[in-house]
């Protein structure tokens, strides 16, 4: 029976929807859409990073159930028909989706708290009705709250007495208490992945945010950073092998996952050098000192326009978790997959050269209309 996916069109959602379905797995997968066409058409935009249109087709004709509906919504918006039809076909849950707008509480809370919560209850009843396989969750990293200097293991994020960043850590950390608390008879496991920053493999990419943001760092001839601090950045490509891998396992060795660098995290120094070679530029100095004055000029800048509104917008988001120097704990999952995840320094100059030359706009096709492709 299939796997139930949620976010299958986000950017993280579309690369272990591309992993499961090459490994022969089925998917229910809810898009949020008013019509059928409306759903295939932003399914073919988030896998065309993965497959030509022909084998989409292919895939999605065979492999995939389409589900349009909310998770926010009760019964997703599903008719009872067609929400009936969906618990009684999910053999096991992956749910990826998520609201990952920092700066809104009412988007975290709206997605992240009541999108879970009902991602639970369906996967509750599947496990009344004929049993669950698996329940996997996405979470983050940011669940370990405000820390400084640490490198954190997977059973010691979380805690309660310690202050989140922002209203993302905030809700994830809930959604994975909720996990745990209602489903305590079904087979779990938890993701969270650090920094999901570019594929190892190659240089396209549709996410840009955080790209966006290290261009910025990396233009500035001085930064207010420490050059030996760490930051735990992850390719793409490890994560979803891990999350595909692990949730199709008969039994996981761990509830809990860091899907991250590690002891591999690079420091600033590595970073920006690499950076800097990449795109032609001197590497910047360092003047940690200027660390409050920079988050307040940041502040102030925020929300303008052009180049430089953009990028202190995002790096107004980012900037706590650039200046923690947390790092977390691999070697579960990299004792699980055997490998442990590829350097930011080795992959980021193809990355930012494919984000400069398109001016950080991934270059989407259209579903072809003359194809005559039934819709999945």
């Amino acid at each position: 029976m299939p796997t139930l996916l949620t976010g299958a069109t986000g950017y993280i959602g579309s690369y272990v929807a591309a992993r499961l379905l090459e490994a022969g797995e089925p998917l229910n997968v809810l898009v949020r859409a008013r019509r059928a066409q409306d759903a295939a058409e932003r399914l073919w935009q988030a896998w065309q990073l993965h497959f030509d249109f022909h084998r989409f087709s292919e895939l999605a004709r065979t492999r995939v159930t389409v589900y349009t509906g909310d998770i926010t919504l009760p019964h997703f918006g599903l008719d009872d028909p067609a929400y009936g039809r969906l618990v009684s076909t999910t053999d096991s849950v992956l749910h990826v989706a998520a609201s990952l707008n920092r700066r809104s509480e009412k988007s975290c809370l709206n997605v992240n708290l009541r999108g879970t919560l009902e991602v639970i209850q369906a996967a509750r009843r599947a496990a009344a009705l004929h049993g669950l396989r698996r329940f996997s969750h996405v979470s983050t990293v940011a669940v370990a709250g405000c820390r400084s200097h640490e490198t954190v293991a997977e059973d010691q994020a979380v805690d309660w007495d310690r202050s989140d960043y922002d209203p993302y850590a905030r809700t994830k950390k809930f959604c994975e208490h909720m996990v745990r608390e209602l489903l305590p008879d079904v087979p779990r496991t938890i993701f969270r992945p650090s920094i999901v920053l570019g594929d190892s493999r190659r240089p396209e990419t549709t996410q840009f945010d955080m790209v966006r943001a290290f261009v910025f760092l990396a233009r500035l001839a001085a930064l207010p950073l420490r050059p030996g601090d760490r930051i735990d950045i992850v390719p793409v490509d490890y994560v979803a092998d891990a999350v595909a891998a692990l949730h199709q396992k008969a039994q996981a060795d761990h509830e809990i996952y860091h899907l991250s660098s590690g002891d591999g995290s690079e420091t600033y120094r590595q970073i920006t050098d690499a950076l800097a070679k990449a795109g032609g530029g001197r590497r910047p100095i360092y003047l940690p000192w200027l660390e409050r004055p920079f988050a307040g000029a940041v502040s102030l800048l925020a929300g303008g326009r052009g180049r430089i509104g953009r990028g202190a917008t995002l790096l107004q988001v980012f900037f706590p978790y650039l200046v923690w120097d947390t790092v977390f704990e691999n070697g579960r999952v990299a004792s699980e997959l055997g490998r442990r995840p590829a350097p930011f320094s080795g992959y980021c100059e193809g990355l930012l050269r494919f984000s400069l030359e398109h001016r950080f706009r991934y270059p989407y096709r259209e579903w072809p209309r003359e194809s005559g492709a039934p819709t999945p």
